[in-house]
């Protein structure tokens, strides 16, 4: 075969997205050139391969570019920050980025609910009963771990700039380790005005300017140390599980594929645990002492209270956890792609002052190595620990722990993910309601 030949059937051969390289540049382009001519809806199926005919393109690039496919994220990332790029050039008609606003985290259509609902039930009903109770019962610790490392870290860079290691603690760390923006500086800023008398506005708009830098130095940190898992294998596991030496899956342990009938099964668990955690949050108990609880955490609590009663049955939790691989594989370049468009590069650039970078950096690389010592004493790998209960505690909440995880190649592990950004963050607003009295 000659070398002009060989190119051809290479290039021939070439997928992406799943499909023959044509049909999906083809396909991208009519979907763009729509857009542009305002002939394309606002609809939930419009706005889905309005995003996917942007990301797509990107998470291809990304998987293939050297160096950034190995050590800074790939398709995922490439996704984020390309579609980022396309908003902040404008290069997508403005009418369309709240429809996808809306359609990645809005209360109408709400898809990364729908998504991380399916990759925490999957994630948690794939591991075997003993794995699972050990990995929970250490996972606080690992929490704490990192908490206390981004205090101790962040003081020491507040000192590097003249800056009060109270002041650092209190309107650096919490904000960034408190759980996200809705769940965690929201509600923080409330707690500061009622508590302090001082303007919970004032406190907000500084809170969410160290959040988003803390947010991007998660997200390519969860990069960094899924290639240094890859260079070091005795530091992480099968990036499913975080207890050391356990790699058990329910779907591997099964002789038959799931059916449909297994798979429609695991949906009913599914929407039915999620609506069990509405009920808790908005109804039973919404708050455990003055701080409120979300839905996802008691999501969380009560599948693995399913899970480890067995109640479930194996067939039942082997379609969870195809439907989660599934979910995982099939929508991941919609959700980093969604959520590239609304972010703002522009509002981050402003905000990325020498002092906040320097504190920020220093708050994450605090959460890593604390979440990361502490993991590792408890039985965890210390990079998924670092990557679960430090930097996803050092994110943006839901969006974030995607976003980190993504980055991370660990999807499966949305379960300890959501576990930092919504019973940590409640656990750092309950201590911030102490600090505030007492340092403020």
């Amino acid at each position: 075969m000659t070398e002009k030949s060989a190119k051809k059937n290479s290039l021939s051969d070439l997928k992406l997205y799943g499909a023959p390289w044509y049909i999906t540049v083809i396909g991208c382009i009519v979907v763009i050139a729509a857009a542009w001519l305002g002939a394309l809806g606002t609809d939930f199926a419009s706005i889905m391969v309005l995003i996917i005919a942007y990301g797509v393109l990107f998470f291809e690039l990304g998987e293939r570019l050297p160096i950034w496919n190995t050590y800074i994220g790939g398709g995922v990332l490439a996704a984020f920050f390309g579609t980022a790029i396309i908003r902040q050039l404008s290069l997508i008609p403005e009418v369309y980025l709240d429809p996808i606003n809306e359609f990645i985290g809005g209360d109408t259509v709400g898809f990364t609910t729908i998504w991380i609902i399916i990759l925490i039930t999957g994630s948690v009903l794939s591991l075997e009963k003993k794995i699972l109770l050990k990995s929970f019962v250490g996972y606080f610790p690992a929490i704490l771990g990192g908490l206390v490392a981004a205090m101790a870290f962040g003081a020491l860079g507040g000192l590097i700039f003249g800056i009060d290691p109270t002041t650092v603690i209190l309107k650096y760390v919490l904000p960034v380790m408190g759980g996200g923006n809705g769940a965690g500086a929201v509600p923080m800023s409330e707690i500061y005005e009622k508590v302090t008398g001082q303007s919970a506005v004032s406190y907000y708009a500084f809170a969410i300017v160290i959040l988003t830098i803390a947010n991007i130095m998660s997200i390519i940190g969860g990069a960094l140390l899924n290639a240094l898992g890859d260079k070091c294998p005795k530091l992480t596991g099968d990036k499913k599980t975080l207890l050391r030496n356990s790699n058990f899956d329910v779907a591997d342990k099964k002789e038959e594929e799931p059916t449909f009938s297994d798979m429609c099964g695991a949906i009913m668990v599914i929407f039915g645990s999620y609506a069990v955690g509405q009920l808790f949050s908005g109804y039973i108990l919404p708050t455990i002492f003055g701080a409120p609880i979300h839905e996802y955490a008691y999501m969380i609590v009560f599948v693995v209270i399913l899970s480890a009663t067995g109640v479930i049955p194996k067939n039942i939790r082997a379609g969870a956890k195809r439907l989660q691989k599934f979910v995982n594989k099939a929508f991941a370049v919609v959700m980093m792609a969604g959520l590239g468009f609304d972010f703002d590069l522009g509002e981050l650039v402003s905000a990325c002052t020498v002092s906040n970078v320097v504190i920020a950096l220093l708050i994450v690389i605090g959460a890593i190595v604390g979440s990361a010592l502490v993991g590792q004493l408890v039985g965890f790998y210390p990079i998924d620990s670092a990557i679960t209960a430090g930097l996803c505690m050092a994110n943006r909440g839901g969006n974030g722990d995607v976003a980190v995880l993504g980055a991370a190649k660990r999807m499966d592990l949305m379960a300890y993910a959501q576990l930092s950004s919504r019973l940590g963050g409640g656990i750092v607003l309950i201590i911030a309601s102490f600090l505030f009295s007492f340092w403020m």
